[in-house]
């Protein structure tokens, strides 16, 4: 490995890092600063492309140019048609132009053995940070723990139950924690079922706070994807029964640790919000039916029908994001929509809001059929990730920047994740080029 690709895989570390505790530098180390440091990995992500453009490994498809293309087109629409803040329009395409191409990036520069790299140094991680999350749940939103973006003394955490806020960890928001222990969920399952690339002690106490940190987030949304990420794995083993031992032996295990931790009075307690949350949205939302199918149907659909009132070219790119309603108007809001197709359609209109939505579905579904093929051929790596990802690939949030990052992130991951470690060669992989 040469040196340019080891600086691009240290600058892909460095994303990781920054995403993960971009938040507590916003919060507890440089509140001061915690605006600039909104963008942080940008800079970064600049630099990587720098480091790619003298190797001639920019990523260059169908994908790539036609988000560039959209985005460019994008911002010209934005200053003269939409709502003429060049500052808010390069801002709101920032994801188009830098942060889609990294995730090629990711893909063309890393392999299996980085991904897997990557996974254990996540469960490392999520064990601190259960402990965090555990200190903010049971500390009052004035503690410095639960300090808030800038020095905000208000707090970070958001409404809960029974008093109890949902902890933000070290994230700038509760968003954060729920999809970083998504994350977490489809490692903790692949590792146990590959537990020769991982020390047991780990992967035990990465286990037991995943699942402390389910009813301590008071997040549904972590709740479905770890339920989600289990379906996967089980029809991982029916598609490879070699591993029915391996999951026999990690179920037991998994069972008997939430029988235990279910009786420590500060898991239990977690529990009771948890449960009173989940209640309290099933009498409001319906339920099951009313969180899982009404609202996120509800979110794909309504764009369509609102598209027809809106602008041809929608209201400009940025405009829905929460930073660019600050510079707008002076105020953090939803000036479009909370949803991200809705959010996509309202700033670029439906023909160009149409085209992002569908290359980002295509390219989830090759994603997709990617990582089936490979569980086939006994690559369980993809697939895993796929379980995290699938949801974020093609509906997550680019508005925000701590979702666009695990956007990038897990997109780039499932990329690599296709490449053996030994000579690159591809199980079953994309066309990039």
């Amino acid at each position: 490995m040469d040196n340019s690709t080891r600086l691009i895989k240290l600058g892909i570390w460095g994303y990781f890092f920054l995403l993960l505790f971009e938040g507590a530098l916003r919060k507890w180390v440089l509140p001061g600063l915690a605006t600039p440091l909104l963008i942080i990995r940008d800079p970064l992500v600049i630099w990587i492309f720098y480091l790619c453009w003298k190797q001639d490994l920019f990523p260059s498809n169908v994908y790539v140019n036609a988000m560039v293309i959209i985005g460019l087109i994008g911002i010209i629409t934005a200053v003269f048609l939409g709502h003429g803040s060049l500052t808010v329009a390069i801002y709101g395409a920032r994801a188009l132009l830098i942060h889609f191409p990294m995730v090629f990036i990711i893909g063309k520069v890393m392999d299996s053995s980085d991904v897997i790299k990557i996974g254990k140094v996540t469960l490392m991680i999520a064990i601190p940070m259960a402990v965090l999350i555990a200190l903010q749940f049971y500390s009052p939103q004035s503690a410095w723990v639960n300090r808030g973006v800038g020095d905000d003394m208000e707090g970070a955490g958001f409404s809960g139950a029974l008093g109890f806020f949902r902890p933000p960890g070290t994230f700038s928001f509760t968003l954060g924690v729920s999809t970083f222990f998504g994350l977490v969920a489809c490692f903790v399952f692949y590792f146990w079922l590959n537990r020769q690339y991982i020390k047991n002690w780990i992967l035990i106490l990465a286990t037991v706070a995943l699942i402390v940190a389910i009813p301590l987030s008071i997040s549904r949304g972590l709740l479905f994807q770890v339920i989600l990420s289990g379906l996967f794995l089980v029809l991982a083993v029916i598609r490879n029964p070699q591993y029915t031992s391996k999951i026999l032996i990690g179920a037991v295990l998994i069972f008997v640790g939430i029988f235990i931790l279910g009786k420590l009075p500060f898991v239990s307690t977690a529990t009771e919000v948890f449960n009173t949350r989940i209640d309290n949205a099933s009498g409001t939302e319906g339920g099951l039916k009313g969180t899982l199918v009404d609202r996120f149907l509800g979110e794909q659909t309504a764009p369509f029908k609102n598209a027809m009132n809106e602008p041809y070219f929608g209201y400009g790119i940025g405009m829905g994001t929460n930073a660019g309603s600050q510079l707008l108007t002076g105020e953090r809001e939803f000036l479009i929509s909370e949803g991200e197709w809705g959010r996509v359609i309202g700033e670029m209109g439906l023909i160009l809001g149409l085209f992002i939505i569908v290359l980002r579905i295509a390219f989830s579904a090759k994603l997709f059929f990617s990582s089936f093929k490979n569980l086939q051929q006994g690559n369980l790596l993809p697939w895993m990730l796929i379980s995290f990802g699938m949801i974020i690939l093609i509906n997550g949030g680019w508005a925000q920047p701590t979702a666009l990052g695990f956007y990038t992130l897990a997109a780039g991951l499932l990329l690599a994740s296709f490449k053996e470690a030994s000579n690159h060669a591809p199980i079953y992989t994309l066309k990039q080029d």
